[in-house]
């Protein structure tokens, strides 16, 4: 078993390393001075099982590309089995057509990967659970609730929580994570005007007297949430905060959240946290690099991986 980095997210990379045990394949993963990307594996992979961990986030074609070229120099290196670690899989929110002559950008880079040369595909809380069918080949995809779960309880009274889901389609998502701690369910009616912004409409659920938590797998703009946070103080919530999984947090969003009314943002480190993320008061992060960490060794050793959430 190989474990080779890519540049997107080296301090996740670390520590499933030292959670498995194992050090980090010699590599270099650079670039010309016009920019293209180039990759040496500097020990010999003939035969091995590799995982290359390495999310598609922001600069997302960058990061994509440096995977593309990783996985040919590992198949042409002989390597026995590819196996792509992706903590965030950039491109996921285009998994449909919206509107007439729009790409389904997802299914695209799903075919990418595929014919780099992956084996099999290794990801955390697609943001659609059909994508894992964009692709030929074995796709698991794992779920963050565990350890979103075990922070809530450690930081909760799960008799005053209740679970609220930010819009109609991530009912399914924050209905899991309610069954898990046993609290109640509330949702959003969120419409979208533009894309980039949102405005709250409804509270479906009574929330006066709880201590809200909204739970997504993306925040981006953290318009939603700041907004949803907004309309369960109104509605008598006495707090609320967010736990969602991937935390792209892109332009002001770090800004908009540390003005806002959330009480705590809890994210995981499926994407590198910006310097902006990690001086924040009210951004927190929780390590996803365990559950990573064991999918792989249960990949390795041919034993269930979904095993992990019963």
């Amino acid at each position: 078993m190989k474990l080779v980095a890519g540049n997107s997210n080296r301090a996740l990379s670390e520590a499933i390393a030292a959670y498995l045990n194992l050090p980090l394949t010699k590599s270099v993963v650079r670039r010309f001075a016009d920019m293209e990307v180039f990759v040496e594996i500097q020990e010999n992979v003939r035969g091995e099982d590799v995982f290359v961990i390495q999310s598609t986030s922001y600069p997302a074609n960058d990061h994509l590309m440096e995977l593309l070229i990783i996985v040919d120099a590992l198949k042409r290196a002989s390597a026995r089995r590819i196996t792509a670690v992706l903590p965030y899989f950039g491109y996921a929110r285009q998994d449909r057509k919206p509107g007439p002559r729009a790409p389904i950008s997802a299914k695209l880079v799903a075919n990418l990967i595929t014919t780099a040369g992956v084996d099999r595909v290794l990801t955390l809380d697609l943001h659609a659970g059909q994508i894992q069918g964009f692709f030929d080949i074995p796709t698991d995809n794992l779920f963050a609730a565990p350890v979103l779960t075990r922070d809530i309880e450690q930081h909760y009274d799960n008799n005053n929580t209740m679970i609220v889901s930010p819009d109609v389609g991530g009912v399914v998502r924050a209905r899991a994570i309610a069954k898990r701690i046993n609290a109640d369910l509330a949702i959003v009616d969120k419409r979208r005007e533009r894309a980039g912004e949102s405005e709250v409409m409804n509270i479906i659920g009574d929330v006066k007297g709880r201590s809200c938590i909204l739970v997504d797998d993306i925040v981006d703009s953290a318009g939603t949430l700041c907004n949803a946070a907004e309309a369960l103080l109104k509605q008598g919530a006495t707090d609320v905060s967010a736990y969602v999984t991937h935390g792209v947090l892109s332009g002001g969003a770090v800004a908009r959240v540390s003005a806002s009314q959330l009480k705590e943002l809890v994210i995981t480190d499926s994407i590198q946290a910006t310097e902006a993320v990690r001086v924040a008061h009210n951004i927190r992060t929780v390590t996803i690099a365990p559950l990573i960490g064991e999918a792989m060794r249960r990949t390795a050793e041919e034993r269930s991986v979904s095993s992990l959430f019963d």
